[in-house]
């Protein structure tokens, strides 16, 4: 049944606008907005208009509707997703030139991946993933090593919320996507043949936090054609290393004596020496005058 939701708040109302956009309805008219929300067209009408002025979502000139730039501007100011993913990087393009498929950096969310970064050659094999875009822990190699780091329970939760079937290998049981997790936990990576797409494999290992915490995945996806994946998983270990030795350096607390400059400034952007001391006099300067 549509319609407002008793006890629902304005920004929850809002959220159900914004939410309905996605990779595959990047553009929607004002009657899909309502039957995708399932608000009534009147109120949907209401809070597009509101959106709209504040830059939130763009109305196009044949009348469809757009996520609005602003979004990307505070999404870019977002801490922790944003720093790692400008972290990783250097590192990401290191896998990149070795691999030439694609290389992906994803993180949890819930019960899916979220993928912070995707760097892909013109003529690699198919890839379903977009950054910014979600897919199910379950059902990809990224998701499996994020899942390795989860209690049982959570393994139980997300069957129970339901998997996404992509293709007949996609796990649908509790037992198969323990079975996954366990390999993981075992072999310290995780190989996904044909999850989302038949010709796909997925590769990944874990990127470990300052304290040994999972905090994200870093992969490939490369063609299911059997080869041995042991020299793509060394090349993805050198990367995770590498990555975790710059997480280590860039979090040490402001403040510490081994802290490096704009130290607090790191989990939102990774920058050279001279530009994290600018953004360190900026900060300084804004705190003086209150």
């Amino acid at each position: 049944m549509s319609g407002t939701r008793t006890g629902e708040s304005m920004l929850s109302r809002h959220l159900r606008i914004l939410d309905v956009f996605g990779v595959d309805s990047a553009f929607l008219t004002l009657s899909q907005i309502s039957r995708r929300s399932g608000l009534p067209v009147s109120t949907t009408h209401r809070l597009l208009d509101e959106l709209e002025r504040e830059r939130l979502v763009e109305r196009l000139p044949d009348r469809s509707y757009r996520l609005g730039l602003r979004l990307w501007e505070l999404a870019a100011r977002t801490p922790g997703a944003l720093g790692l993913r400008e972290i990783a990087l250097p590192m990401m393009q290191g896998v990149q030139g070795a691999i030439r498929q694609h290389t992906q950096l994803g993180v949890r969310d819930g019960r899916d991946v979220v993928y912070l970064e995707r760097l892909s050659h013109r003529d690699a094999v198919v890839s379903a993933t977009v950054v910014g875009g979600r897919i199910s822990l379950a059902a990809s190699a990224i998701g499996h090593v994020l899942l390795s780091a989860l209690p049982e329970e959570a393994l139980a939760d997300l069957f129970a919320s339901g998997i996404p079937r992509y293709t007949k290998r996609t796990p649908q049981t509790l037992a198969e996507v323990v079975a996954a997790v366990t390999e993981v936990r075992a072999r310290g990576h995780a190989i996904a043949d044909g999850l989302v797409h038949p010709d796909a494999r997925g590769i990944a290992v874990p990127v470990r936090g300052p304290e040994g915490e999972i905090v994200a995945g870093l992969g490939v996806v490369v063609p299911n054609d059997g080869r041995d994946p042991r020299p793509v998983v060394a090349v993805l270990r050198r990367a995770a290393v590498g990555i975790e030795e710059s997480l280590r350096r860039a979090y040490v607390a402001p403040g510490h004596p081994h802290a490096l400059a704009g130290a607090r400034y790191r989990p939102l952007i990774n920058s050279s020496t001279s530009s994290m001391e600018y953004f360190d006099e900026r900060g300084r300067a804004g705190q003086d005058r209150g």
